[in-house]
């Protein structure tokens, strides 16, 4: 309707010109076809907008125009015609000034509109609603900051003029700008919003999550009378929107209960609210209520609640909710689709979102310029270089590829499959480019390594004037780091602040991850540590960059220290999260606080369950595992890979051999699993424990596949605990075709190789002494007492005092073994008599002395434990009453009242 009046409004212009100026000749034969075609009709149709006639106009001795007929259009030619003969000194009215500047915006014509500005510029006490035209003229026209500058130099405005200027800016979506300019309105105390002001301020409130400033105009339109006026039901949806986006969602309920009448848009809001703060059962309740109200969805109520599953992580939700938006006979409209296909991507599922856009077009739905950059980025992930160059070629066709949205993607998919010449070519080739832009083409070659490109286009940004935001100097720190390139990154993350750029939590976690990556663990906690110290708020990325770093016995207090900081940052509910806590307190030697956090979870994935399964199986609790494991398939989850095999080694501590053997059928004929290395090695594990090592040495020969180190290890432990040297002999023979450079598989050879070619005593002995040349794996062990790592080496001589008190309390306890057993027992260390005390009796000897009776000794050892530390440490353990947690090569130990998690077999 608007372009249908267009014409009209330009040829009622004209005819008023040419009234008010009947000797402007040229004007006249400019401008008479149109205004012989529709002046009249236009005129009288016009209203109080255009000039009105002067009060004695002469008569006309022309005929009675014709009957109206379709209005001719007037060219910018002729509008630029008459803003020529106003710059030329005609003088007119103010009306024909706004009706001029209106023509301008029509034809989105900025220069003539600045022509026509240096004209009014020297007409002296002009109306105010003149200078309101030419603010609207100039934001409407794309220089919103000339609007600006003829706003601030009005001398008086009113509340047209003030809703011209805070429209401008909300067009614009600068809503920190709408909210500054209602601050100097109130300042000037002359003008207050109306119903049509007050909506745009509140809307500014909303996206700026200005909650004080929301309830004040809530105040307002509530003081005015506004909310009760015939046209306050705009009003108060935005009122509701406004708490609802703001998480005020209790007012927000109770402004929605109040409202006289409520229409979708009511609905909407309130449902959205919900979703954004994730109260999915509430929206969900709203949703179901809405119905029963007799209020059908659209497909902007069901997106809503679409997009609010995937943003809070649960895909499988919403796909389910799209099956009952189509049962209910609603149709997904572009966006529905757009909506599930983002979705599914960001969650990590891009074979289902790609599955989605195929779907979308076979049920006839076009897909529009963002669904292809979301399949695009699908294809990205995937690195699916050949189903991408199929999107390319769509979105050409669909006139969609000079979009920024799809040339980003596509700087993204030819960069993440290295690409990069095309990806350049993309860039090069964009008419339009945004950051966004220049960042995915900097990380294509960072990610690349080359980092020398990237900071090339990273400078030629600064040159260009093109701001870089934090995501561009991130995406440069993290390439640097990437390339352990660390003195450049720091240089970098100096520079950041100097730069005017704010570092961000992402930047924080980049250098953290980094570190890691590098095998800088201290370097990461110093970070950590200088994040709290700066009151830089952490995010769940960053919880789940540092926990890995924690699984050792040495940082449980710092595993504690996270877990505070997770606590402080409300994200103790994050599944991830408590996975990862879970992990680091197990392997941290924490099992009780890792059952705390298990207990504490209302939602638990296969992780979860995994890890937690996997914990209690390492302290030796069989028979937990096992119920957890019962629990967990009630509750419907189907067990994976990595859960058979710690159930399987469950099931071998209590040496249940035709349990661990059904367990391992199920997972291939009932789950369909096929079993790997892991589960050979475990099932090798649960025979051996059994004393089944024939039967686990068949096992091993009728492997599918070729047995690793690991399988053959496990075969050796149960020959060396049953004293099968043959078997030992077989095992170390092949462990050490496959390490022959390994120093102890070098000593493990040459023991199994004496005891099984020379029987007798005294060779064994011999031989013993010539193993020692073979290698030098000594053992050493590290051990954490106030916040400092030490390190002891065997022979050391330390603390000898309570060394001596140590064996003599010990001593007398412990069982006599045969010189055979002794020399079995001891394939990875030699005898303290040669090398004298080993380390982790040293350590155990320190952490008695040093550390309070409720504090476990925690001790992480290269080389595998010998019989008689183990013995000593299960005897100090109960003797001292004091628990020892000592990790070696290849098992773990707890030793807790004189016994250890490990029953004996290691």
């Amino acid at each position: 309707m608007e372009k249908a009046f267009l014409c009209c409004r330009c040829t009622d212009l004209a005819a008023n010109l040419f009234a008010e100026h009947p000797n402007q000749s040229s004007l006249r034969l400019k401008l008479l076809p149109s205004i012989k075609s529709s002046a009249a009709a236009a005129a009288a149709a016009a209203g109080p907008i255009f000039l009105a006639q002067k009060s004695n106009p002469k008569p006309s001795a022309r005929p009675p125009p014709p009957p109206p007929s379709p209005a001719t259009p007037i060219t910018n030619g002729d509008l630029q015609e008459a803003i020529a003969a106003v710059e030329r000194g005609i003088p007119i009215e103010s009306r024909t000034y706004i009706s001029l500047l209106q023509s301008c915006i029509d034809s989105d014509s900025i220069g003539l509109g600045c022509r026509l500005h240096a004209s009014i510029s020297s007409v002296r006490d002009r109306d105010v609603f003149v200078d309101t035209k030419l603010v609207s003229m100039y934001a409407k026209c794309g220089s919103l900051d000339d609007a600006r500058r003829v706003f601030d130099g009005m001398g008086q405005r009113n509340l047209f003029a003030w809703s011209a200027m805070i429209g401008a800016y909300v067009r614009e979506h600068r809503w920190s700008e709408v909210l500054d300019l209602f601050f100097d309105m109130m300042r000037e105390g002359v003008v207050v919003p109306d119903g049509y002001l007050l909506p745009r301020i509140l809307q500014a409130c909303s996206n700026t999550g200005n909650l004080d400033v929301g309830r004040l105009l809530h105040s307002l339109a509530v003081k005015t009378g506004l909310l009760n006026s015939s046209g306050a039901f705009y009003l108060s949806n935005t009122v509701l929107s406004m708490y609802a986006k703001c998480g005020e969602l209790e007012m927000a309920t109770k402004f929605f209960e109040g409202m006289g009448k409520r229409d979708s848009v009511s609905w909407n809001s309130i449902i959205t609210g919900h979703c954004q703060w994730s109260e999915h059962e509430v929206a969900m309740r709203l949703f179901a209520r809405m119905r029963a109200e007799g209020i059908e969805p659209s497909p902007i109520t069901w997106t809503i609640l679409i997009t609010g599953y995937h943003q809070s992580g649960k895909p499988e939700l919403a796909m389910e909710l799209m099956e009952q938006m189509k049962r209910s006979g609603t149709v997904p409209d572009v966006f529905t689709w757009t909506s599930m296909i983002s979705g599914l991507t960001q969650n990590g599922r891009t074979d289902e979102a790609l599955s989605f856009f195929h779907e979308m077009q076979f049920s006839g739905v076009n897909p529009n310029s963002m669904s292809v950059a979301c399949a695009l980025f699908a294809c990205a992930s995937l690195q699916a270089l050949n189903k991408g160059k199929e999107l390319h070629s769509y979105a050409f066709k669909l006139g969609g590829s000079h979009s920024i949205l799809v040339g980003n993607s596509l700087i993204e998919l030819y960069a993440k499959c290295d690409r990069l010449a095309d990806a350049q070519k993309i860039f090069d080739g964009m008419l339009e480019k945004d950051v966004f832009s220049w960042n995915s083409m900097i990380g294509g070659y960072t990610q690349a390594g080359y980092c020398g490109k990237a900071y090339e286009l990273f400078s030629r940004m600064e040159s260009l004037g093109v701001p870089r935001n934090v995501v561009t100097w991130n995406i440069m720190i993290s390439g640097f780091i990437q390339n352990e390139d660390e003195d450049q990154a720091m240089e970098l993350f100096h520079m950041m602040e100097v730069d005017g750029i704010k570092r961000n939590t992402a930047t924080w976690n980049t250098l953290i991850a980094g570190s890691l990556q590098n095998g800088d663990t201290k370097k990461a906690f110093r970070i950590f540590k200088l994040m709290q110290t700066l009151m830089v708020r952490h995010n769940s990325v960053t919880f789940l960059s540092i926990l890995p770093a924690c699984t050792n016995l040495l940082s449980e207090l710092n595993v504690k220290e996270i877990h505070s900081c997770i606590l402080h940052s409300d994200l103790q509910g994050d599944t991830a999260i408590a996975n990862a806590l879970i992990d680091a307190y197990s392997k941290s030697g924490n099992i009780e606080n890792a059952w705390v956090v298990f207990n504490g979870l209302s939602s638990r994935d296969l992780i979860t369950w995994n890890s937690m399964i996997s914990a209690l199986v390492v302290y030796g609790y069989s028979h937990e595992a096992q119920d957890l494991f019962q629990q967990m398939k009630q509750e419907g989850i189907n067990p994976n890979e990595a859960i058979f095999v710690s159930m399987i080694n469950a099931y071998a501590l209590d040496e249940l051999v035709n349990e661990g053997k059904r367990l391992f059928s199920s997972m291939m004929e009932e789950y369909k699993l096929s079993p790997g290395l892991e589960h050979y090695t475990a099932m090798t594990n649960l025979l051996g424990r059994s004393g089944k090592l024939r039967e686990a040495c068949e096992l091993i020969k009728n492997m599918p596949i070729e047995p690793n180190a690991a399988v053959w290890y496990a075969l050796l432990t149960a020959a060396r605990m049953y004293t099968d040297i043959k078997m030992a002999n077989l095992a170390a023979r092949h462990l050490f075709r496959l390490e022959p450079r390994n120093p102890e598989v070098q000593r493990l050879l040459s023991h199994a190789q004496d005891l099984y070619e020379n029987p007798s005593i005294a060779s064994k002995v011999c031989n013993l002494k010539k193993a020692i040349q073979i290698g030098d794996a000594h053992g050493c062990c590290w051990m954490e007492v106030n916040n400092q790592v030490m390190t002891f080496l065997n022979g050391g001589q330390i603390l000898q005092t309570k060394l001596d008190e140590i064996n003599s309390k010990v001593a007398p306890m412990k069982a006599v073994t045969s010189f055979l057993d002794d020399i079995i027992l001891e394939f990875e260390e030699e005898k303290e008599e040669i090398i004298g005390t080993h380390s982790e009796k040293l350590a155990i000897t320190f952490g008695l002395d040093n550390l309070p009776a409720f504090r476990a000794i925690r001790i992480i050892k290269s080389v595998r434990m010998c019989s008689d530390c183990h013995i000593t440490s299960k005897l100090i353990s109960k003797t001292y009453k004091h628990e020892i947690l000592i990790k070696d090569r290849y098992s773990f130990h707890h030793f807790k009242d004189g016994k250890c998690s490990c029953r004996d077999y290691w």
